[in-house]
Order: structure tokens, then C-alpha cells, then sequence
């Protein structure tokens, strides 16, 4: 479905000391910095994946995404998306692509939302029978009946977010670039998002790239993540294999009758202690949860046992330790 291979990109960049007579000198010699914002990105994406595009500020997520869309073109590589080279056939391409950016607007901010569908169903050149039936099905499942005779300028920032990925999907595309599209968000209306985002993935077979701060929307919805870093991609691999590589360790918190002595787990590090309650760090790799368990079991009464693995905040963390970015 996505095939990028060899993908550069670099921007010319504007550098002056500050100051009037520097600002005066600008006028006439002006001194530019060449940055590059891809180096050799290469990746594919099969049909009907969803993966996550990480990486910290600056690390090349968002010119990635525009190059993708069509907006950039790179100075090298080449990139093929369902046959498509996005700049060079954008007219044919983008009837295939939806496009979501978390702090852009594809919405008119003073009209109502519905009019800004209709629009997009003329700019798209959706027949008046699929547009109806689509925009019906997102109405729906997005839960925009309220929200649809509203101008955007009086929504929340929740609620144009609906509008906006209900607008990127009514022409049926069958890629979908989301660019931060929970960002600002509070918990009901990220989870609505979240939700209508597995559910376009599983019954429209829908590809999703996903761009996000917010590990928790990877462990939501990706189950393949691509790290991003100085330009450079610098890993592509599973959730799972991520925490097998980091996520070795578990923290084990046991409650139990109180007790005199602190439990001994030979292998464990003891965290903290109590008369009713001890916490373990443990190595997995090292160490069963299972032997964890019965060594507890057979010191004390055990009442309950929480086991929690590192964060995914925590493995993208080692991750950006590993490549020092």
C-alpha cells in the first residue's frame, strides 16, 4: 500500500544574530543555515495496518506526513502510495487519501459544519447517493447530529476534531494520515476518537498512519511503531517486540496479613516495604513471576498481587537513550 524508499528532505534556513544593525544587515547579505529533515527514510506499510509515527520534536514526523500527502516534495528517493506518486498526481491521488492535522483546519471557521461537508463533497465530486449514505454513517458513529447546523468557531476543541475526521473520510479514502489528531483532547472525546478510528481500520479495511505525543494512543490503536529521530528512521518493529527488547521488568506489589519481616525474593529488588505490603522490581528474563509468586506464597498470607509492566512512555524513553536523541 505505502512504499517510501531512500526519502530526503532539507530546508534552507534563515540565521541572523540579534540587533538593529544586524537586522539592517539582513536587508542586503543574508546568511542561511541548511537543515535536513529526512535522510534515507525508507519503510513500507501493508493494507489495513495501523502504525505509529513517533518521535520526539523536530525529528522529521510532520515533513514525513506532508511528503506522504502530496504537500512536499523530497529532494531524493522516491515514495509510492497505491501506484500514486503523491506530487506528481495529486488530482487522482488525494480522492484516495484523508488527511487529519491536530492544529490545522480544513473547516470554514464561520459557517456551519454541514456546510463546509457539502463543500468538500463538490471539491471531492461525491455522487449524491454515496455522500448521503457516508455522511449518515459518520453522523452516527462520530456522534455529530448536535453539532452539524453549529459553526466551527463555537465548537470545542473535542468536537471539531470529530467534525474534522468525519470531513477527511467522506470521500471514502483508503488511506488515513493522522498528524496529532488527540491532541488537546480531554478522555471521553479522545476515546470517541479512538474508537471510530479501530472501527473505520476492521470494517473498511482503512490504513491508518498515526503521528502522536501521547503513547497511550499507540497502545490504543498501533500494533507497529516507526521511530523517527534527527531525520533518520531508527526503528520498525511490533509493540511486543519493543517490550521484549525493553520490558523485561515488572513491578510486583503484594499485599498481604500483616507481617513482621519483610518478604525475601532472592533476584528481586525490594522497592519499598510495609507490615502489609511490599513492592518488588523484577526481571522477568531472570526471574519467573511465577517463582515470585510462591516464594511470596510461602512467607506470607498473601490478599492480593499487582503486576505492572513498564510504560510504553518508559520503552520509547530507553529507545530514545539507545540512539541518543
Amino acid at each position: 500500500m505505502i512504499t517510501l524508499q531512500g526519502i530526503g528532505k532539507s530546508f534552507k534556513v534563515a540565521r541572523r544574530a540579534a540587533g538593529l544593525r544586524q537586522a539592517a544587515k539582513s536587508l542586503f547579505v543574508r546568511e542561511h543555515t541548511v537543515v535536513e529533515a529526512l535522510r534515507d527514510i525508507t519503510f513500507q506499510v501493508g493494507e489495513g495496518e495501523i502504525v505509529g509515527y513517533i518521535g520526539p520534536n523536530g525529528a522529521g514526523k510532520s515533513t514525513s506526513i506532508k511528503v506522504m500527502s502530496g504537500i512536499l516534495v523530497p529532494d531524493a528517493g522516491t515514495c509510492s502510495i497505491m501506484g500514486f506518486t503523491p506530487w506528481k498526481e495529486r488530482t487522482a491521488y488525494v480522492r484516495n487519501i484523508g488527511v487529519v492535522f491536530g492544529q490545522r483546519s480544513q473547516l470554514w471557521w464561520d459557517v456551519p459544519v454541514l456546510d463546509s461537508f457539502q463543500l468538500l463533497r463538490d471539491i471531492y465530486k461525491i455522487p449524491a447517493a454515496e455522500y448521503a449514505g457516508q455522511l449518515a454513517l459518520l453522523t452516527e458513529t462520530l456522534e455529530l447530529g448536535s453539532l452539524l447546523q453549529t459553526p466551527v468557531r463555537q465548537l470545542s476543541l473535542g468536537q471539531r476534531m470529530r467534525c474534522e475526521i468525519a470531513a477527511s473520510l467522506l470521500h471514502s479514502p483508503r488511506v488515513l494520515f493522522l498528524d496529532e489528531p488527540t491532541i488537546g483532547l480531554d478522555a471521553v472525546s479522545k476515546q470517541a476518537v479512538r474508537q471510530f478510528i479501530r472501527t473505520i481500520n476492521r470494517e473498511k479495511g482503512v490504513t491508518v498512519i498515526l503521528t502522536t505525543h501521547d503513547m497511550s494512543d499507540i497502545e490504543a490503536l498501533a500494533s507497529r511503531i516507526l521511530l523517527i529521530g534527527k531525520g533518520t528512521l531508527l526503528y520498525d518493529g511490533t509493540l511486543s517486540q519493543l517490550r521484549g527488547r525493553f520490558g523485561s521488568h515488572r513491578t510486583v506489589t503484594a499485599h498481604y496479613s500483616e507481617n513482621a519481616r519483610p518478604p525475601e525474593i532472592p533476584g528481586a529488588q525490594t522497592i519499598s516495604w510495609s507490615p502489609e505490603r511490599a513492592v518488588f522490581s523484577v526481571d522477568t528474563g531472570q526471574l519467573p513471576i511465577a517463582d515470585v509468586l510462591a516464594r511470596l506464597s510461602g512467607q506470607v498470607e498473601l490478599l492480593d498481587v499487582e503486576i505492572e509492566a513498564k510504560p510504553v512512555e518508559e520503552l520509547i524513553i530507553e529507545l530514545y537513550k539507545e540512539h541518543r536523541i
